[in-house]
């Protein structure tokens, strides 16, 4: 289903994309190991994080916080924003209007 949004959804899903990049073992979300990410090319990894952005933007409409690697992203609605963190230091946010 996803989250509510007024943005453009491809414009949410660039941000969030750019956001998720920040975390740096998000690739644990997928299973993978610190040796198997660094074999795969900057492409493939960009392709990783459009493809784990995409899965967070719809299991945020059921689930409000998902743990990714060392990061936390959390779907606000009453700022209607996705908020980005690590421990207790916000990364960044990707607003949803």
């Amino acid at each position: 289903m996803g989250v509510k949004h007024g943005r453009d959804y491809e414009g949410i899903l660039t941000d969030l994309t750019e956001a998720i990049g920040r975390i740096p073992d998000r690739y644990v979300f997928f299973e993978m190991d610190e040796e198997e990410w660094s074999r795969l090319g900057v492409t493939e990894q960009l392709e990783v994080d459009e493809a784990l952005a995409e899965d967070l933007f719809y299991a945020l409409g059921e689930e409000a916080v998902i743990p990714v690697g060392s990061g936390v992203v959390i779907h606000d609605k009453d700022q209607h924003r996705i908020h980005i963190l690590i421990g207790e230091e916000e990364l960044t946010f990707v607003p949803l209007i």
